[in-house]
């Protein structure tokens, strides 16, 4: 994935949004970076609501342990079971292979809200 093609929480999460409304979602590159080496996620359940700005699940690092807050609403229609046993591919690849879950986006608005990546860039020069 092309992060340039990508939309940014200011929590730091990405969105990708294909067909059907459906999202990809996962950390960004400074994120994983600010972390340190990632040793568990915890995900949320296929078919479960989340809220914008709610919580989806929980980040460890070898650094701290952080929630992990949605950029949308909507329903969880997938999760990325192969980071229960690879959680390092967030580090390696947080853009591909390091997404996390996938949503079912409930308002459209939210998507358009997010920044690109040139107001993320300008946002974590603020941090």
């Amino acid at each position: 994935m092309n992060p340039n093609d990508l939309k940014y929480s200011k929590t730091h999460e990405w969105v990708k949004l294909g067909d059907g409304g459906i999202a990809k979602i996962g950390i960004t590159h400074h994120a994983q970076d600010t972390l340190g080496d990632i040793t568990f996620v915890d995900l949320p359940k296929v078919g479960a609501s989340l809220k914008k700005e709610g919580e989806a699940g929980v980040i460890e690092s070898v650094k701290a342990a952080s929630d992990l807050l949605s950029p949308v609403t909507g329903e969880v229609t997938a999760v990325n079971d192969a980071i229960a046993s690879a959680p390092e591919s967030i580090n390696s690849d947080p853009y591909g292979a390091g997404w996390l879950y996938a949503v079912k986006v409930a308002d459209q608005a939210e998507i358009d809200g997010l920044m690109d990546v040139a107001a993320y860039e300008k946002f974590l020069e603020t941090e």
